[in-house]
């Protein structure tokens, strides 16, 4: 019996790709830090019964119009702006994502982006390899304390509530800002609800973790970096397009807030001479929230199941929607 076929739009590990090989028939394109070419893309979408896409694909209308026989999309990222979820859903293509497994590792990088941008950690680790380090003094490289200091979480989702808890061992005070309350969070790690507008203006770290849709675009703009303390850290690690970059740049170099970190940007990969990373007060990282080897492959492993379940016809373990 002739197996599915299935295409993988990134280089994996081999050792990953046994297990889907066991059910179907892979090709792959094969540049582990590459793009794969929007044509190619478009001519496999046309002969395979699964796709396996990162979020730098766009699967919009045109693509799904070529996914003449592909029964799933599986997209190995959380977040799924990069899909046109509505449409696929009219072409009866099931798109799933990977939810959940990278929750706690999400955490940690969005806790070390703000303790990092707080105590300048990348401009001292400069100072030093620079050979500027000649003696101690008083207020050499002086950043802000994190403990009882008040953040201010945007999007009290999973990897949000899991910042909270990090928060709440540094003994923090806790404010977020969602869609709706969220009463779990507030009974166990005393968070308390408040306006966007207010929590701008309460918070020392602002942290972003939305997801990016209309509503959330450029939400993160001239007038709410005005509204933020002169010496607030605003933290991004959900998707770069909740920013309006140039104001956030602006507000960096007027001394409007007093430094960021930043995991996400608006258009991704961003070039060496970026705005952004000639600012002092700016700690940028190439979008590596997710990157530990345990939590890539968590990632990848449920994918892939994603997949199996739905060439059998079975129902996805994380669909989205």
């Amino acid at each position: 019996m002739e197996m599915p076929s299935v295409f993988v739009a990134r280089k994996l590990p081999e050792e990953v790709l046994k297990a889907l090989r066991t059910f179907a028939d892979v090709e792959m394109w094969d540049k582990e830090d590459e793009v794969c070419p929007r044509d190619l893309l478009l001519e496999k979408a046309k002969t395979s019964d699964a796709l396996l896409t990162m979020l730098s694909d766009q699967v919009d209308k045109e693509l799904l119009d070529a996914c003449e026989g592909v029964k799933v999309i599986a997209n190995l990222a959380v977040g799924y702006d990069n899909v046109d979820v509505e449409y696929a859903k009219e072409k009866g293509i099931i798109i799933t994502n990977t939810p959940d497994v990278l929750t706690e590792t999400t955490a940690d990088l969005t806790f070390l982006l703000l303790m990092s941008a707080a105590r300048r950690v990348t401009e001292a680790a400069a100072y030093i390899k620079e050979g500027k380090w000649t003696s101690w003094s008083p207020m050499l490289l002086a950043g802000a304390d994190v403990h009882h200091k008040t953040i201010g979480i945007v999007g009290m989702g999973n990897i949000g509530r899991a910042v909270a808890k990090r928060a709440k061992g540094f003994d923090m005070n806790i404010l977020y800002h969602n869609r709706s309350r969220d009463t779990e969070a507030e009974e166990s790690l005393g968070a308390e609800y408040r306006s966007f507008e207010d929590l701008l203006q309460a918070s020392d770290f602002v942290v972003c973790m939305t997801p990016l849709t209309s509503e959330t675009k450029g939400m993160f703009d001239a007038g709410a970096f005005k509204k933020m303390k002169r010496e607030a850290i605003f933290v991004n690690t959900s998707r770069g397009g909740t920013v309006v970059e140039e104001d956030l740049i602006a507000a960096l170099r007027n001394g409007v807030i007093a430094g960021a970190g930043l995991d996400v940007f608006e258009n991704e990969p961003i070039r060496a001479d970026h705005p952004i990373l000639q600012l002092e007060n700016a700690v940028a990282l190439p979008h590596i929230g997710s990157a530990t080897r345990e939590t890539r492959f968590a990632m990848m492993a449920c994918s892939i199941e994603n997949i199996k379940q739905v060439l059998e016809g079975e129902k996805p373990l994380t669909p989205v929607r």
